[in-house]
């Protein structure tokens, strides 16, 4: 198959933990040729197909020197045999035009993954309340005393913003309230932004678990993210340790009564966010931690991807 890996640079990549970089590794193994772009590169033109300007590379082995580049060509996302989105968060206006851009593509033959239309309705934070019994106390809301009650009612609480990643932007308020006031008006800017707050898990000792699911079943390891010192995030961004685990009966259940769900609406790779038994986020976009369980089990998730995408393909 040829394979187009939409993503950041490649020369960004840091391919010891990349799982795009897996997922192009294991591609490439199996025989199937990869091309890259990033979301810049796409173009429309009227009365002709969504174009891209792409890489076509062949992974080296060589850590230093890890891709050769064999050709550049401007080609239609249509003549690829699947196109793989792979584009980092943000999610901002500019990723939200894309998905607009690689729908069309989809109108017109190319096999998009994850569905461009599910990237769109599937907010990665927001997407939880969705299933409000896998989730803990959640409330979403522009309106500072809203946040105050909730405070007032659960005492330990966590705040964030709606696009953050990997942990930016996460302030935890204890039951003295210290700092509430001002953490609202740094997140909400006097009620033009929302805010998404949640009653402190504090299983987060044990780790922010990633529960990957692939083709609408769950790997069968996570990785916790485990704080470290002081801190009270456990993204590997802001410090965090990765320890890879088997996944525990309740991890289980969340992976398989959101995969199909999530699978029947095209999103065949999703990285769950679990703390104790309940869900934090739903990611859609980019999820990564390939590389961390393979290393830590010998699980091999990017294998379990690309059979999941040939099925997905109709590849044999």
């Amino acid at each position: 198959m040829n394979l187009l890996f939409i993503a950041d640079p490649l020369a960004s990549f840091k391919i010891h933990k990349d799982t795009t970089f897996a997922m192009m590794r294991e591609a490439q193994r199996r025989g199937h040729s990869v091309a890259a772009c990033e979301v810049q590169s796409i173009s429309w033109q009227r009365g002709g197909k969504v174009m891209a300007q792409v890489r076509d590379i062949v992974l080296t082995g060589d850590a230093d020197q890890w891709f050769t580049q064999t050709g550049t060509r401007r080609v239609a996302l249509a003549d690829f045999d699947g196109v793989l989105m792979r584009k980092d968060p943000p999610f901002d206006s500019e990723f939200f035009y894309a998905t607009h851009l690689l729908e069309q593509a989809q109108r017109e033959g190319a096999k998009v993954l994850n569905r461009p239309s599910a990237l769109r309705e599937h907010p990665e934070k927001l997407a939880i309340m969705e299933f409000p019994e896998l989730i803990g106390p959640t409330l979403v809301t522009r309106d500072a005393q809203e946040i105050r009650a909730f405070h007032a009612e659960h005492q330990d609480i966590i705040l964030k913003p709606l696009d953050g990643m990997g942990g930016m932007g996460i302030f935890r308020v204890g039951p003295d309230g210290r700092n509430l006031g001002s953490i609202i008006e740094t997140l909400n800017r006097d009620g033009a932004q929302s805010v998404m707050v949640q009653k402190f898990l504090p299983e987060i000792v044990d780790g922010d678990k990633r529960v990957l699911v692939i083709g609408g079943k769950p790997v069968p390891y996570s990785l916790a993210r485990i704080p470290q010192g002081n801190e009270v995030r456990g993204n590997l961004a802001a410090g965090g340790k990765g320890v890879a685990q088997p996944l525990s009966p309740s991890d289980w259940a969340i992976g398989e009564a959101l995969g199909p769900i999530l699978m029947q609406r095209g999103l065949l790779l999703v990285g769950v966010d679990v703390i104790g038994d309940c869900v934090t986020e739903i990611n859609v976009t980019s999820p990564t931690c390939f590389q961390e369980i393979y290393d830590q089990t010998g699980c091999d998730v990017a294998a379990l991807f690309l059979d999941a995408l040939e099925q997905e393909l109709g590849h044999n």
